[in-house]
């Protein structure tokens, strides 16, 4: 353990036993602190309760107590399928264990946790607490009834607890805590300590290509330009709007959050806004994560997905981001080495005269003359490596020409031992799919991957074009629609050009793709009829080829073409064709050929770091493993530069001193990498200066603590009110109010509503409920409904079936609409909604719901703090509700039909529909009828006078009852 470690838990334990609330810097090993506090507990102190890490960092925290101690039992974890008396002894052993909040809520609401017994609670992830989060409601609870257990919650991301009005105060507030500590990588004692033996770092800057630098300025271009957009709408603060801040994920959080209150009122430009700085977010990171064919492929994917929906797609830059993918991917060339540009008036209208005949579709290409045939329209690969990939392979050759060198001195000089740090080389990249590429990169070659990669592509494409013909039917000659049918209206002139070179472009991509499809046919059946044949000579297997071959029109071409490939150093062998002939097969024979030299390309430089190079482990960051721990290397080669990443790599060097390590950063030079990378930091050591002046300034209440926390807050305000109190009523004596309750369905404790109704001082019930989610009292069932909530139910029609059963089982069922408190009120705007009913409108649905079911109340919630109020008011003069029968509404019964029961099989609800639809009953007598008769049968034989006295009057009873005695009309 280091040494400021030992000083956070030295704060800790001794300054404040009550416990305290840590930021820490990211990366500074919050797994290890946590781990000490669990190995420093002892049972005879009590149950030590670790709320919900997340999956990694609980491997790492299981990871690092047995390495400390492998003999000791890991804390064990409390999970649902636990029987219930299971939980509580676990609860009452003194040991630590892992739980989730939401069933140590319901533990401890029903009496399940010994709170005398719980030494204390863990929090690792205090930055996503709020006031009515489940965590606060467990502290809340256990504060009541045990006081003297501490609380101790630890965050290592400090930009999260900066975000909004005093957030690590309200979050000290929740938790009863007084003591916050903070220790950023710029503290006095961290510095010392991680640059006391700091590890050799090699930064390496790797230029970005020509066009990786043009995409990247024309992304920055766009952003720019759409935050100029946004600045417009004058709804959000201009400070936040940068493309600095537009970098990270948390720049959505930022503009959402802004957004929300008045996000119904945004126009749909305003909202296409915040989801094109999002995709161009994404575009900017791509660009120098994956590689040039990887990168084109998710561009298409967005010109079909966002082509006339997004704005940034016609911003004035947003084309050169198109063009230069495509050129570090492939380019279009004649033969006589010119590029396709079609400026010529003459060649654009020979392409559209001849684009339907596929003999003439190159010859219209040949140049601005029509007389010249001689050349040729040829499609070049380029496929552009990644800079980086170069280098890492560079790397790697260095790394083991320093083994050679240091295994060489070791045998000089007759040293012994143990060979020190010819261990393992990490790479550390961002996610598996670059480690699946880079691995990929050492052990075949760079120019093997771009194959497979370009390859894929382009069997995409033929895929593509298949699916459309074979499910799409379309007319001969297509009449367009405008924007509708995906036509952008421009002039002719500019209309015919783009199409010209589109459709040749689409049509050399086809045939390229169609010649590797064929390519792999014709290997597939040659290798197979070579399984078959069992004697072979040199004349049989040339029969045997030519047979393979001769269905095919063009198989002089393609033996033309084999011919040349025999000659790897003819430099003229790409892009030579017969002159005479134009057609498709000419172009495809040339891709055939480009792709074949450049696999014998890929083959001859094949990767030479395989023999005799260190072993070599790919880690992709978004995991969150200890991976450095566990491996233990002696090169760490950072691909993909993270400041998580960094801290950790400092952190096990500072903790391993005599262990050798080498440190290699890869940065692209002027990029949007290198700027995230500082702005990172920047913005990690801003929040740190910003909770310390907060820190200075905070006012901490003396019973902040917990020690003056009352079970009932709704029961304080007595004591101010006796002083007015009418002193006849035994001497100013005022009785003490009956304690609210509600029961709760166990699946509420998701949310946060239990906590709020809590914090208003009422018991809360939590059972397993059939119908409902809230029982107020014997008469009111509450369905609450989230907006996400309301619109999925509706969808499976699951919300009708819940309806149906509240109408069934209590007198008034009430749907609750809940809205979130930082949003809109209301579903859309006034102008979106319609004068008719449409089966989409979620207003339409609402309405034909409630005409179906009259008897259904709905109640519309601002806010959490407002369903609380709301229940309040509705449980006034209420009768408590029962907890024994709210379980058992709408269970099946093993036993059939009980006397005075409310299960399912003792409600005939046929004969429930028939009694509501006779004349003279209604929806407020039908109740009181079915209490005072046992059937239909009884109801017909109620004298007058019995039946008024159940139907509330003498007019509903004569009309009963002369619809039960008229007589039926016959035949006869």
């Amino acid at each position: 353990m280091l040494q400021f470690h030992e000083q956070i838990l030295t704060d800790l334990l001794q300054e404040d036993s009550n416990g305290g609330l840590v930021i820490l810097s990211s990366g500074l090993s919050l797994p290890s602190l946590i781990s000490s506090l669990l190995l420093l507990h002892s049972p005879s102190q009590g149950t030590l309760l670790l709320l919900s890490p997340s999956l990694p960092l609980k491997s790492h925290i299981l990871h690092l107590l047995h390495q400390s101690d492998p003999s000791s039992q890991p804390p064990a974890e409390i999970t649902a399928d636990l029987p219930a008396p299971s939980r509580h002894s676990l609860y009452s052993s003194g040991g630590a264990f892992f739980v989730t909040p939401r069933i140590l809520i319901v533990d401890l609401l029903m009496s399940r946790v010994p709170t005398s017994n719980v030494a204390g609670i863990i929090i690792p992830h205090a930055h996503s607490l709020t006031e009515t989060s489940t965590e606060a409601f467990i502290v809340r609870v256990l504060k009541s009834t045990n006081r003297d257990a501490y609380v101790r919650a630890f965050s290592d991301k400090p930009h999260s607890m900066v975000s909004g009005f005093a957030k690590a105060e309200r979050i000290m507030k929740c938790l009863y805590m007084k003591k916050l500590h903070l220790w950023p990588r710029f503290q006095v004692y961290v510095c010392e300590e991680l640059e006391k033996d700091p590890p050799v770092v090699v930064d390496i800057r790797v230029p970005l290509s020509k066009h990786m630098a043009g995409i990247q300025k024309a992304i920055i271009e766009v952003m720019d330009a759409c935050l100029k957009e946004m600045r417009k709408t004058n709804k959000v603060d201009v400070e936040d709007l940068t493309v600095e801040n537009g970098l990270f994920k948390s720049f959505d959080e930022i503009v959402r959050r802004q957004l929300d209150p008045i996000w119904h009122t945004l126009g749909k430009k305003t909202k296409q806004l915040v989801s094109d700085l999002k995709t161009l977010r994404k575009l900017l990171d791509y660009l120098v994560r994956y590689d040039a064919v990887s990168f084109l492929k998710y561009l298409d994917t967005l010109r079909v997905s966002e082509s006339f929906r997004s704005v940034w797609i016609f911003a004035e830059s947003s084309y050169k981001i198109f063009e230069l993918a495509k050129k570090r991917v492939y380019r279009f060339v004649r033969s006589d080495g010119a590029n396709v540009s079609g400026n010529s008036k003459h060649t654009t209208r020979k392409k559209r005269k001849l684009n339907g005949e596929e003999s003439n579709t190159e010859s219209a290409t040949a140049g601005s003359s029509s007389t010249n045939s001689s050349g040729s329209i040829l499609l070049e690969e380029v496929l552009e490596e990644a800079p980086k990939w170069k280098v890492l392979r560079d790397i790697l050759v260095e790394i083991e020409e320093e083994k050679k060198k240091e295994v060489l001195f070791r045998k000089e000089h007759l040293l012994e031992g143990e060979e020190p740090d010819g261990g393992i080389v990490l790479v550390a990249c961002k996610d598996e799919r670059s480690c699946m590429h880079l691995e990929d990169c050492i052990t075949k070659s760079p120019q093997k991957v771009m194959r497979e990669e370009w390859e894929k592509y382009l069997l995409s494409k033929v895929e593509l074009r298949e699916a459309q013909t074979r499910y799409k039917k379309k007319p001969k000659d297509p009449k367009g629609y405008g924007i509708l049918d995906g036509v952008v209206p421009v002039t002719p002139a500019q209309n015919a050009e783009a199409s010209g070179i589109n459709k040749l472009e689409h049509e050399a991509l086809l045939a390229a793709a169609s010649e590797i499809r064929n390519l792999a046919k014709r290997d597939s059946s040659q290798d197979n009829l070579e399984h078959n044949v069992t004697e072979g000579s040199a004349k049989g297997k040339k029969q045997r080829s030519g047979k393979g071959r001769g269905n095919s029109k063009n198989s002089p071409n393609r033996n033309d073409t084999s011919q040349k490939n025999d000659n790897p150093s003819d430099p003229g062998s790409v892009g030579d064709g017969p002159t005479d002939e134009f057609n498709q097969e000419t172009t495809s024979n040339n891709c055939e050929e480009v792709l074949q030299q450049n696999n014998r390309v890929a083959d001859e430089t094949g990767p030479k770091t395989n023999n005799g190079s260190p072993p070599l482990h790919f880690y992709a960051l978004e995991s969150d493993q200890p991976i450095i721990d566990i491996m233990k290397p002696s090169v760490i080669i950072v691909y993909h530069p993270d400041m998580t990443f960094v801290r950790q790599i400092e952190v096990y060097k500072a903790s391993n001193p005599s262990k050798k390590l080498k440190v290699y950063f890869l940065f692209y030079e002027e990029s949007t990498e290198v700027q995230k990378f500082e702005a990172s930091i920047r913005r990690e050591n801003g929040a740190f200066e910003s909770l310390i002046r907060q820190k200075s300034l905070m006012m901490i209440p003396v019973d902040q603590d917990g020690h003056c926390v009352g079970l009932n807050p709704s029961l304080e305000p007595q004591a101010s009110s006796l002083q007015n109190s009418i002193t006849r009523k035994a001497g100013g004596r005022k009785e003490v109010e009956k304690q609210m309750q509600i029961i709760v369905d166990m699946r509420e404790f998701m949310s946060s509503l239990p906590n709020v109704l809590h914090q208003k001082g009422m018991r809360i019930i939590p059972v397993t409920l059939e119908v409902g989610d809230y029982i107020l009292s014997p008469l009111i069932c509450v369905e609450r409904k989230s907006i996400q909530d309301l619109f999925s139910s509706f969808a499976s029609g699951r919300l009708y079936h819940q309806v149906e059963t509240m109408v069934r089982y209590y007198r008034i069922p009430v749907l609750l609409i809940e809205f979130s408190q930082d949003r809109s009120f209301s579903f859309q705007s006034s102008s979106d909604i319609g004068d008719d009913v449409t089966p989409t409108n979620i207003m339409s649905k609402l309405s034909l719901l409630v005409l179906h079911f009259p008897r259904l109340r709905i109640i519309w919630s601002r806010s959490l703090h407002a369903t609380a109020e709301i229940f309040f008011t509705l449980k006034a003069n209420q009768d408590e509700p029962d907890e024994t029968k709210a379980m058992r509404v709408g269970v099946p019964s093993e036993e059939g039909v009980v006397e005075n029961d409310v299960r399912a099989e003792n409600y005939n609800t046929s004969a429930v529909e028939f009694l509501r639809r006779l004349p003279g009953v209604t929806d407020s007598n039908y109740r009181a009828i079915m209490d005072g008769c046992k059937s239909l049968a009884e109801l017909a034989l109620l004298p007058v006078e019995q039946l008024a006295e159940l139907m509330g009057g003498q007019k509903a009873a004569h009309t009963l009852r002369d619809f039960l005695d008229a007589k039926y009309p016959t035949l006869l």
